[in-house]
């Protein structure tokens, strides 16, 4: 017999594994150069989401394992460009570099999912749009990761439907 943490488990798998899917899906036959192509008039490419929603998803993966980092507080030109550059390939990225990652950030997820205490919760980092003490669940974190992938593979539908026309449903 199936429990409800077990069955719970798979659904937070299941969910993830379907958006991140429809996120890679949107990658598939690309070059690096139209992985890394502006089809609208946002700064977001492909290329870029993917990298972005892998650093995201380790980040809160990290956070799950009470290793939260603060958000800086000082945006420097510096923090900026950082920021920036998680959004796009950067000189000697490759989408093929980016979906290794994602993959192998994907999979430690994974194994958090299977392994953690979801009824565990940390207090959300220091940040300037956070009050503090907000804590988030485990569980939390990993509905948020899978909110946060969704959401950008809508991104990257639209940005792949205007370069080819090409659609990840329909």
């Amino acid at each position: 017999m199936t429990t409800n943490q077990s069955g719970e488990r798979q659904d937070i798998l299941d969910f993830l594994a379907k958006h991140r899917y429809f996120l890679r899906h949107t990658a598939q036959g690309l070059t690096d150069e139209q992985a890394s192509t502006r089809s609208t008039v946002s700064e977001l490419t492909i290329g870029g989401l993917i990298k972005h929603v892998a650093s995201v998803e380790q980040h809160w993966a990290e956070f799950a394992q009470g290793k939260g980092e603060a958000t800086p507080t000082e945006y420097t030109p510096e923090v900026m460009a950082a920021w920036e550059n998680q959004f796009r390939l950067v000189e000697g990225e490759t989408l093929a570099d980016v979906l290794a990652e994602y993959e192998k950030v994907a999979a430690a997820t994974d194994d958090l999912v299977r392994t953690l205490d979801l009824d565990t919760s940390y207090e959300l980092p220091a940040a300037p749009w956070q009050p503090p003490g907000v804590f988030w669940t485990v569980r939390r974190v990993f509905l948020h990761i899978t909110a946060e992938t969704a959401q950008h593979a809508g991104h990257a539908d639209i940005i792949r439907e205007s370069l080819d026309g090409q659609k990840t449903m329909g």
